[in-house]
């Protein structure tokens, strides 16, 4: 029997209820993942992730760890709901014959799930990027500057320090980005965040879908919730975890602001050779266990929301009155 189709309207609601969800739970683990991949050797400010939790929340108060979360709440619902919607409409057209889909073109529609994202998720990451970095560079330029503050007393106890600059807001970065460089400012980093997302797409969803179908009692039953949620995330971190190197790459690509002595890059392929060359080939796994904890419960609360059917009950209830 055929799955019972999904109303887009369902397919939207549903994608922005997990989004906004998932986000709010995992938020600070995508900061510390964000700022660690961004420092490079010989500028180390964290030694690893509960590290740079802790001295965040030493420095920036318990709300640094959501810095660049409103950017994210507020994008991930088209964010997810393209990626879920994109991905059921590509299965659905790949299958019009009646046929179970073949792994090839599950591997299909996930590809045109991940090309589809990026319309949202390119100037989303651009913008959460230069926020989750901001605490991490200001640290760094305070504690370069009392050494060389304390370095021309002569080890004498440094004078009252200069008051921080005041942090951008999205807004601003979002105003400078166009004015100075237009709507290609919002989009730098694009053909990095494709060579991420689209082979991400490509891995997670036949994966998902060929674990959670493991776990349905029968042909015409959906698998129990807690099946979708573990199929959810281990397919998230396993898809996580293959294409950390490009999220890497894709994040250094995507500050604008760099650290003192910390290299800066002109492409993608520039700054894959410079890490391999600077910090070795272990670097492009920096912030991947991070990912994988991020990504997990992500998507397995996603598909437990999607195959739920929330924002269909939802709207039943709101068509009641009208029956």
């Amino acid at each position: 029997m055929a799955d019972k189709q999904i109303s887009l309207p369902a397919k939207l609601i549903n994608g922005g209820i997990a989004g906004l969800i998932g986000v709010t739970c995992v938020f600070p683990i995508d900061l510390a993942k964000t700022r660690l991949q961004n420092q490079q050797n010989g500028q180390r400010m964290y030694a690893s992730m509960s590290d740079c939790l802790i001295k965040t929340i030493r420095s920036e108060g318990y709300f640094g760890m959501y810095r660049g979360a409103a950017v994210n709440l507020t994008l991930v619902t088209p964010e997810k709901a393209i990626k879920l919607a994109a991905n059921d409409f590509f299965r659905h057209q790949l299958s019009k014959d009646g046929q179970k889909l073949t792994l090839p073109k599950e591997m299909l529609a996930g590809c045109g799930a991940g090309t589809c994202q990026v319309i949202v998720t390119t100037p989303m990451e651009m913008l959460k990027i230069q926020l989750q970095d901001a605490g991490r560079i200001a640290a760094q330029r305070k504690i370069l500057a009392a050494q060389a503050q304390l370095s021309a007393q002569g080890g004498a106890q440094p004078s009252v320090e200069a008051p921080a600059p005041p942090r951008p807001t999205a807004t601003q970065l979002t105003r400078d980005l166009l004015r100075n460089h237009g709507i290609a400012g919002l989009y730098k980093g694009l053909g990095a965040t494709l060579l991420r997302d689209v082979p991400f797409s490509i891995v997670y969803f036949p994966l998902f879908a060929n674990l959670n179908q493991l776990g349905r009692p029968s042909s015409e039953e959906k698998s129990p919730f807690y099946v979708s949620f573990l199929a959810g995330c281990v397919a998230g971190s396993a898809a996580a975890v293959a294409v950390n190197p490009c999220d890497v790459v894709k994040t250094r690509l995507q500050s604008l602001e760099r650290g003192v002595n910390e290299d800066t890059y002109s492409g993608f392929l520039d700054c894959a050779r410079k890490i391999w060359r600077h910090e070795g080939p272990s670097a492009f796994l920096k912030g991947a266990y991070c990912r994988a904890l991020v990504i997990a419960p992500l998507f397995g609360i996603a598909q437990v929301v999607y195959f739920l059917g929330i924002a269909e009950s939802l709207l039943g209830l709101l068509q009641e009155p009208q029956a």
